[in-house]
């Protein structure tokens, strides 16, 4: 004990220093800064979570069912581009839900078409139904696309909330189609709604510049086109939709995007979104321009033609603009969700709730209330049963909240109510570590050893015992946070750390303080436990 190892009093010494340092900014008031010379990784405060700070909770619904059509369908090009190669002529090729229908002009080239669309559609089932060839998509591949819709759906989200520049939002899956969204501190829940459920699906279709528009609407629609509505207005004090003869087929969606930004339009003076398409979308883009001087392409946004301007030129920047009497709210908006990209599937929200500041602080207040109580007990009966040995695991724990707080704050975890009960029983935990030493203590005094042997040997003793315990709570706690959401999570992150903290603090220091204060006696007649 006398010879205590000069680099671990160095690494307690660092750690105290440290957690003291990161640990600082949450006694700081609402609106303060750390000086500038503080360090940027120490300077952040505990986020609070939605149960504390108030915000919105949702749940959101995938339609997964619609995210399987769409796949579906994508697969249609493919299948006409296999048989347009292959010089086979067809009279049908649709599909719906989950199936493709397939018809040929000569039923002698199906068994060929067959074999070519078994080959490129590998995940679909072939089926015969007289002169028409229908392929389904199997059960395995229709599941997997609607697990894939429901991650992809999450990370869309994501996106667009991080791009309200709120702290620590929670977005996770809940069930097979549902999704949980909470965002602490945003009290806006239209906004948050309007932002999340946008499907933000951007096509572009050239205008059909040949075919009868007034004929179309009567129901003679060309073969290859489609009738697509503009945005509501008003005409003559009465609602009015321009309806629009376009080609089907899209030359250029909102997936080649690599960015969306609020502009001005120069002409009017109003906000506008300025795109910028990736490689492959603006190589498309220049053919597209560059193929159709002259004509009208419209520019569709979730199911309405936006805009139908005529390429006046070839346009080689990969660049676009989208008008339309934006607000400055709207234009924000708007360049959010066509940044984070489409969602696979339109979603719906099935539940809502907005948790207010004020029960957020009553919350909090009962929380460390709660800390602050079984604080207090647990320091007394410390100090009261194991006397001058109390003090030094007393010591201990406060150096272990110091040091739980501080490894929170720099890892930018977030501090929940369940969490809070993690705090707690931590507190638990690390006096428990030390009933354990001091028990062992005891027990060598009574067996006859020395003070300063009986010190050693309970804590050799102990240690193995502690290291298991905390061990196997920890695995468990990591088990919660990988598979829990939410609160479970909360808990799991708080008791995570507690544990790790719990160990140092009840192994090193507490043994840290005992040698030092040790270390001048050459004799010890008795000890104070």
């Amino acid at each position: 004990m006398h010879a205590y190892p000069r680099w671990k009093a160095w690494l307690i010494l660092i750690t105290l220093v440290v957690a003291v340092m990161a640990s600082a900014p949450n006694l700081l008031e609402k609106g303060e800064k750390m000086p500038s010379w503080w360090p940027a990784s120490m300077s952040k405060p505990l986020n609070l979570g939605l149960d504390l700070k108030g915000g919105i909770h949702l749940v959101v619904d995938v339609d997964v069912d619609v995210a399987v059509s769409t796949r579906v369908a994508e697969e249609v090009s493919t299948i006409r581009s296999v048989l347009r190669s292959n010089k086979i002529r067809y009279s049908k090729l649709d599909s719906k839900g989950g199936s493709i229908t397939v018809a040929l002009k000569k039923n002698s080239e199906l068994p060929k078409a067959q074999k070519l669309i078994e080959d490129v559609l590998p995940k679909y089932t072939a089926t015969l139904e007289g002169d028409t060839l229908r392929f389904i998509v199997t059960a395995s591949e229709a599941k997997e696309i609607k697990h894939n819709a429901v991650d992809q759906s999450i990370e869309v989200i994501r996106h667009r909330i991080d791009a309200l520049g709120t702290t620590e939002p929670v977005i996770v899956r809940q069930g097979e189609r549902r999704i949980l969204v909470q965002i602490p501190g945003f009290d806006d829940s239209a906004a948050a709604k309007a932002l999340i459920g946008r499907t933000a699906i951007l096509e572009f279709k050239l205008v059909d510049e040949k075919g009868d528009l007034d004929k179309a609407l009567q129901g003679d629609i060309p073969p290859g086109d489609v009738i697509v509505y503009g945005k509501e207005e008003i005409r003559n004090g009465k609602p009015f939709k321009q309806p629009y003869l376009l080609k089907k087929r899209t030359e250029l969606s909102g997936s080649l995007i690599a960015d969306a930004r609020v502009s001005i339009d120069s002409r009017y003076n109003e906000y506008a979104v300025t795109l910028k398409f990736n490689s492959k979308g603006a190589r498309i883009f220049d053919k597209l321009t560059k193929n159709h001087v002259g004509e009208r392409f419209a520019i569709i946004l979730e199911g309405s033609v936006n805009s139908a301007p005529v390429i006046r030129e070839r346009i080689s920047g990969g660049t676009a603009q989208i008008t339309g009497s934006f607000s400055p709210e709207e234009a924000r908006n708007l360049s959010i969700v066509l940044r984070a990209g489409a969602l696979p599937a339109p979603v719906k929200v099935v539940e809502e709730r907005s948790i207010g500041p004020s029960l957020g602080q009553d919350s909090i207040d009962q929380g460390f209330d709660s800390i602050i109580i079984g604080s207090i007990l647990v320091l007394i009966f410390m100090m009261v049963y194991y006397r001058l040995f109390g003090l030094v695991a007393n010591i201990a724990l406060v150096f272990n909240m110091v040091l739980l707080v501080a490894a929170m704050s720099m890892i930018g975890a977030t501090l929940t109510l369940p969490g809070m009960a993690g705090i707690v029983l931590t507190i638990g935990m690390a006096v428990d570590a030390n009933v354990l030493i001091f028990e062992r203590i005891r027990e060598e005094v009574r067996l006859g050893k020395t003070p300063l042997a009986a010190i050693d040997s309970g804590y050799a003793k102990a240690f193995l015992t502690i290291v298991d315990a905390n061990i196997t709570t920890l695995i468990a706690a990591i088990v919660l946070f990988q598979f829990g959401t939410g609160p479970v999570k909360g808990f799991a992150v708080t008791l995570s750390v507690g544990i790790i903290a719990s160990m140092f603090t009840a192994i090193m220091v507490t043994r840290a303080i005992i040698a030092f204060s040790t270390a001048k006696r050459a004799r010890i007649e008795k000890l104070s436990i």
